[in-house]
């Protein structure tokens, strides 16, 4: 199955990279993620030279490479002379005239994905630099790639059950089959909810229309002229697993009082007066697998 296009890793590190020097006011912030078993720093902020272009860290070396072997921040305030760090960096980071130096670890799933870095030069006076919201900015990008590593996940796993559809016809499925599609459908949804990115949600939609092409008539959903909020389609597609509207509730991070009113204005829009009537209605309409 050929998915969506990929949305740059390389732009949500520059976010967190000028995330991280608006928040922590350290004056230089650079990062990145590994790739074939070194940190690759594709984002600078704020540098006065070149000398941290091109910069591949390894794990055990330098202030990042401890911070990503042992899962935990590492700061110094003299790079230069530091004895617990090896100084393999030392042309790019002193290059730069870095003096105090913040590695933090982006990690997802325990396993460090990147480092993000905030310095301040030589003699440069720090003031209102403050180290926490640096942990944060790193939690978010790991929560990002996260979340693409869950929709890459469900896209193999929906790419396992079936072909995507040809334009002529619907490939039949299982009833397994049908379950396990509404499943991914319905946890892209609560994916879909949470992205900030809007090329995140972009790709989501995409993969979920496909889950529908795959689950029902095209044709069909043509002939429904019926619009739903997307909360209103949360809730379905999670109904539609079966789920009361305590579980929908604690799926999507909302009250019981709030899915039933979703689940009513839902039926209002299709015309029924039952749950069940609704789902059937809305896979009619195309609007749910």
């Amino acid at each position: 199955m050929n998915s969506p296009a990929q949305p740059s890793e390389d732009a949500l590190v520059a976010h967190a990279v000028s995330e991280l020097a608006r928040r922590t006011n350290f004056p230089v912030a650079f990062g990145g993620l590994f790739e074939s078993g070194e940190v690759h720093i594709t984002a600078i902020h704020g540098a006065r030279t070149r000398s941290l272009s091109g910069l591949r860290v390894l794990p055990e070396h330098g202030l990042g490479g401890r911070a990503v072997v042992e899962l935990r921040p590492r700061m110094t305030n003299d790079y230069g002379s530091s004895t617990v760090i090896t100084h393999d960096y030392d042309e790019a980071v002193l290059g730069e005239g870095i003096s105090t130096l913040l590695a933090v670890p982006v990690i997802v799933g325990g396993v460090a994905r990147g480092v993000l870095y905030g310095g301040a030069w030589n003699n440069q006076p720090i003031r209102n630099v403050a180290a926490a919201p640096a942990f944060q900015v790193a939690d978010a990008l790991a929560g990002e790639l996260r979340m693409r590593d869950e929709v890459d996940r469900r896209v193999a796993m929906i790419a396992h059950t079936a072909p995507i559809p040809q334009v002529e016809a619907t490939p039949s499925m299982t009833g397994a089959q049908q379950e396990a599609l509404r499943d991914a459908y319905a946890s892209l949804r609560r994916i879909a909810a949470d992205a900030s990115d809007p090329d995140m949600r972009g790709r989501l939609g995409e993969v979920e229309h496909m889950l529908v092409l795959l689950a029902g008539d095209a044709q069909a959903a043509e002939r429904e002229d019926v619009r739903l909020a997307p909360r209103e389609v949360d809730v379905l597609a999670c109904a539609a697993l079966g789920g009361t509207n305590a579980d929908i509730a604690r799926q999507l991070g909302l009250k019981p009082g709030t899915v039933k009113a979703y689940l009513g204005s839902a039926m209002s829009k299709l015309g029924v007066s039952t749950r069940i009537a609704a789902v059937t209605r809305a896979r009619r309409a195309g609007l749910i697998p």
